[in-house]
């Protein structure tokens, strides 16, 4: 498998890029390491086929020498590979709101883990992660937490990421994708984001886009479930009711892209 899939030509068009083609990224073997650690559960690398962590860590230009940080990493699915991978003055940061602190603390220990834990205040777009001091920021399926409520919470944010970068820095975003021509209302509850609601805010915030891969796309997911995305694996909101049916389709279509901070 190529570690990097360019954009289809129909998600480059609606990002409104000429092209967005790169050479295939080198597969790092500090990560590969971190992904193949044996403390990784089973359940963990069950979710490796719908995630793809080489490719993405690899598309986004995560190294051992990095310092990343991860927004609001949950129950710590990346961060079990993400925490394993720094050598050096390489680093890994955990970003969370001030209340989730002691938890993700208690997530890195769980899991044998160390790392940073830092906080950002979502209304105010403040944060204790020094300016200019990091060389990657990710999230992961959080950006439509960020919009969903409305407001201006999600450009707050999209700023301090911008803030704790350096120049040069990148912003890797993974978000489940809702196609340009849906109705854009669907954005409001369907956990799903348009590429280009995603760009708006990116580039608000002083980012440019870079790249984008289709790693993580899905092409069996119709984007209209009656949950949202939860409808689909790992959560299936609606139980054992056609189960088979949401399991064969597989986690949701996903956009991948890359943002940088310019010099």
């Amino acid at each position: 498998m190529s570690l990097f899939r360019p954009l289809s030509a129909l998600a480059v068009a609606s990002l409104g890029v000429a092209a967005l083609v790169q050479a295939a990224p080198a597969r790092d073997s500090a990560v590969a390491r971190a992904i193949a650690a044996p403390e990784r559960t089973a359940a963990e690398r069950a979710r490796d086929r719908y995630r793809h962590p080489a490719e993405t860590l690899a598309f986004f230009g995560v190294t051992p020498a990095s310092k990343v940080v991860e927004f609001s990493p949950g129950g710590g699915w990346y961060t079990a590979i993400l925490a394993r991978i720094p050598a050096g003055k390489g680093s890994y940061t955990a970003l969370v709101p001030a209340k989730g602190a002691e938890g993700a603390r208690k997530m890195l220990a769980d899991k044998g883990l160390k790392g940073i834990v830092a906080t950002i205040d979502a209304a105010t777009g403040t944060s204790d992660v020094p300016a200019g001091s990091q060389d990657v920021v990710l999230t992961f399926r959080n950006i439509h937490n960020l919009t969903m409520g409305g407001g201006d919470t999600a450009a707050k944010v999209f700023a301090a990421w911008f803030a704790m970068l350096r120049p040069g820095g990148t912003l890797g975003i993974v978000e489940h994708r809702l196609p340009e021509t849906a109705d854009t209302a669907k954005e409001k509850d369907s956990g799903y984001l348009k590429a280009s609601t995603v760009r708006r805010l990116a580039e608000q915030a002083g980012f440019t886009l870079a790249a984008g891969s289709d790693v993580n796309a899905n092409p069996r997911d119709t984007h209209d479930h009656p949950k949202g995305v939860w409808t689909l694996p790992p959560t299936y909101a609606l139980g054992d009711q056609d189960r088979a049916t949401y399991a064969a389709i597989g986690e949701s279509d996903r956009m991948t892209l890359r943002f940088v901070k310019p010099r």
